[in-house]
């Protein structure tokens, strides 16, 4: 269980002072070797199962992100500018696959026609060649032979050449041997084979595919393939490839290509890539400026009704909006600085009719003293002539003086809550021992709890719990709690414990009985706040005791707290500065006790009748209970 103010309190201090910190307590958990003992994450990785190691690498992560962290969630202008960036920049980025797929589509397609009729007229071209240089060949065959076969492999450089003319930079011609030529061009039997041929700068055998090769010796036509084409000095490029097997001018045939490489068109699709992601990115940044402006015309009006509201909540009044314009930003701000208007005639109003009310209080409190004094005077002389009076007038005799100590009680308690409202309780600093106190307000309880059965245990009065407070405002706080806690703890045992630590001392009031519902204690401390009025009170409060230890608490600049659980009883703490004027800082005692804690934990249940010190149990019955709200002051 978390106990309530009790965290030591860390001075401010610089980044690199709580860097240095986690550091060294890496080091000591690294030494001691808590880090990597029973595996990291036994339960959770950002429970309580997990290891040191890990908490200590989120909090070195979350460290530097949370001042963007805390950035992000406080801006709307940021985010609604970023969202705009990231959603124009996914709209662009489909934009631009869109077009660039379009364009290398289109640039395919004009290639692909244009290869395939410039091959079309260099196969027709290359068969025109061979039946024109195989139409003039002489009737000697023996002669006609051997010029054939020269005549044949002059012929090919030459058609390649003569083919590759009109196409520098723009298409290569690659010749290349047939398997199912039977004949070679350069040797005469079994000796030699038909050498690749080729313009430009192509490495024929390498840049054409064997299946490409394949498919042109086993199936007549036209074949193409998209394919890598590799050059002499190093490289490759992305090519058509358009084949044809025609015949050589003896009749053997023989592999002619057309190289159509990517080059021009991997320039144009650049050139387009280019174009697209320079305008993408000034749209963007466009699209963020544009989106900044309009959203900062909205928000500008926002960010001032915020901080006008903030200066409302203040105490400035008469702060309002400037309206300019006839929009509906200039329509919020007109409703705006109605809405604050009627606010501060309203509040003035309340203001006024709080200061008559505690005028009405105060001046009532002080006129009735005088004849509730001359009231008092005669009510203690018919109260000691009572012995001669018949029965019932002494019993009215008796009444009469009880009902005059309760009104004296509650007048007191009047004027002092017209004091706190008007600002004019004043503190009579001391240096005091806290134990000295609780004491003294033990023993004037002590007839009260024997009547009620129940002990007052003192813990922690071992050693010295000294501070600077007003004893008299304080002993009245202490004497409101332990009354109350007499009052409502069923006849069992009140413990009071004291201690002191963090700055401050602490006084907790504990009580075993009827306790407190859910939502009560902070109702508790409300002015003739009850739980249960049909419940009477037999200790004659007034419904004001709770209320002015609540005053009185903060005047010290302190704070009393309340914590109940239906039929487990309650506990009231004080907590005070051991300073006077120094900030509280902690709590050396936890609002929930301890008792409370480990049955909640472990499901125990002691019975009623333990000493105060152990976990208690009440009768479930006794939750069906009121307590009071306010207990009796003295």
């Amino acid at each position: 269980m978390t106990r309530n103010g009790s965290a030591p309190h860390r001075s401010g201090g610089g980044r690199g002072t709580g860097r240095e910190s986690d550091i060294s307590k890496f080091g000591r958990l690294w030494r001691s070797g808590v880090l990597f003992s029973d595996g990291l994450l036994p339960e959770a990785a950002t429970g309580p199962g997990a290891r040191p190691m890990v908490r200590f690498f989120v909090r070195w992560v979350r460290r530097p992100l949370l001042p963007v962290m805390r950035l992000w969630r406080r801006n709307i202008q940021l985010r609604v500018v970023v969202a705009t960036l990231l959603l124009s920049l996914g709209v662009v980025l489909l934009l631009g696959i869109v077009v660039i797929g379009q364009v290398r589509n289109g640039l395919l397609e004009a290639k692909e026609k244009t290869a395939q009729s410039q091959a079309a007229g260099g196969f027709t071209a290359a068969e025109q060649m061979a039946d024109g240089a195989g139409g003039g060949r002489s009737g000697d065959d023996s002669v006609r032979g051997s010029r054939t076969v020269q005549n044949t492999g002059t012929w090919l450089n030459t058609l390649v050449e003569q083919l590759a003319s009109g196409g520098q930079g723009v298409y290569s011609v690659v010749a290349l041997g047939s398997n199912n030529n039977e004949a070679p061009f350069i040797g005469t039997g079994n000796i030699g084979t038909r050498g690749p041929r080729s313009s430009g700068d192509i490495m024929p055998e390498k840049s054409i595919p064997a299946d490409l090769r394949e498919a042109l010796d086993e199936q007549p036509g036209t074949h193409q393939k998209y394919a890598r084409v590799y050059r002499q000095e190093g490289g490759s490029d992305p090519a058509l490839i358009v084949g044809k097997r025609v015949n050589d001018a003896r009749g053997n045939p023989y592999q002619l290509y057309y190289v159509f490489p990517f080059t021009q068109e991997e320039e144009s699709l650049s050139l387009v890539k280019g174009t697209l992601a320079t305008a993408g990115v000034f749209v963007v940044v466009l699209l963020g400026a544009i989106a900044w402006l309009v959203v900062r015309q909205v928000v500008t009006p926002v960010r001032m009704a915020a901080g006008i509201s903030e200066r409302l909540a203040a105490g400035r009044l008469q702060e309002r909006m400037k309206v300019t314009g006839e929009d509906d930003i200039a329509r919020l701000g007109e409703s705006f600085n109605k809405m604050a208007q009627n606010l501060q005639l309203k509040i003035l109003q309340l203001e006024e009719l709080s200061r008559m009310q505690r005028r009405f209080v105060s001046d009532v409190s002080h006129e009735l003293r005088t004849p509730l004094t001359t009231v008092r005077m005669a009510a203690d002389v018919i109260h000691e002539a009572r012995e001669d009076f018949d029965p019932a007038t002494a019993r009215s005799a008796e009444l009469l003086l009880g009902q005059i100590d309760r009104f004296e009680s509650l007048l007191a308690d009047l004027l002092e809550i017209s004091r706190f409202d008007a600002g004019a309780a004043n503190l009579e600093i001391g240096r005091t021992d806290l134990r000295e106190v609780v004491h003294r307000v033990v023993e004037g309880a002590e007839p009260l709890a024997d009547r009620k059965g129940s002990r007052l245990l003192v813990q922690g009065d071992e050693r010295p719990v000294v501070a600077e407070f007003d004893s008299r405002r304080i002993e009245r706080v202490l004497r409101n709690l332990v009354d109350n806690a007499v009052e409502h703890g069923e006849g069992r045992d009140v413990v009071i414990r004291l201690a002191t630590g963090s700055g401050a001392v602490a006084v907790a009031v504990r009580d075993y009985g009827i306790g407190l519902k859910k939502g009560e204690a902070e109702r508790v401390f409300n002015r003739f706040w009850r739980a249960d009025p049909a419940r009477a009170r037999t200790t004659g409060g007034s419904g004001l005791g709770l209320s002015i230890a609540v005053e009185d608490a903060r005047l010290h600049g302190g704070r009393l707290r309340a914590w109940g659980e239906p039929g487990g009883g309650s506990q009231f703490l004080l907590v005070l500065p051991r300073t006077a004027g120094e900030p509280l800082r902690g709590s050396p005692l936890p609002l929930e006790p301890a008792d409370s804690r480990r049955k909640r934990g472990l499901g125990e249940v002691v019975p009623a009748g333990q000493t105060a010190a152990e976990p208690t149990a009440v009768a479930a019955g006794a939750a069906s209970e009121g307590r009071e709200g306010n207990g009796d002051d003295s």
